[in-house]
């Protein structure tokens, strides 16, 4: 499976590791993912996201099915039918 949040989207971006003699050599920086099992009351089912830790303090914020059709109306594909 890719690194990439179904929400938002974010994703591994490079940089560069910096010595204390200022040398550069290439690293990554990996977003900080988390494979959660969330229940969405409005369709009474259960949806498994891997979604970043930004995406999860949204759904905390906004509540989960509210988030969802937020980023539908976006043209956002979470890959969540939100068919009832």
């Amino acid at each position: 499976m890719s690194r990439v949040c179904q929400l938002t989207g974010k994703r591994p971006i490079s940089g560069n590791n910096v010595s204390h003699s200022n040398r550069k050599t290439k690293r990554r920086f990996l977003p900080n993912l988390h494979k959660k099992r969330i229940f969405i009351p409005e369709l009474d089912k259960w949806v498994t996201l891997k979604i970043s830790s930004a995406a999860l303090r949204n759904i905390n914020k906004l509540g989960i099915y509210d988030y969802l059709l937020s980023l539908e109306a976006k043209g956002i594909d979470t890959g969540v039918d939100l068919s009832k």
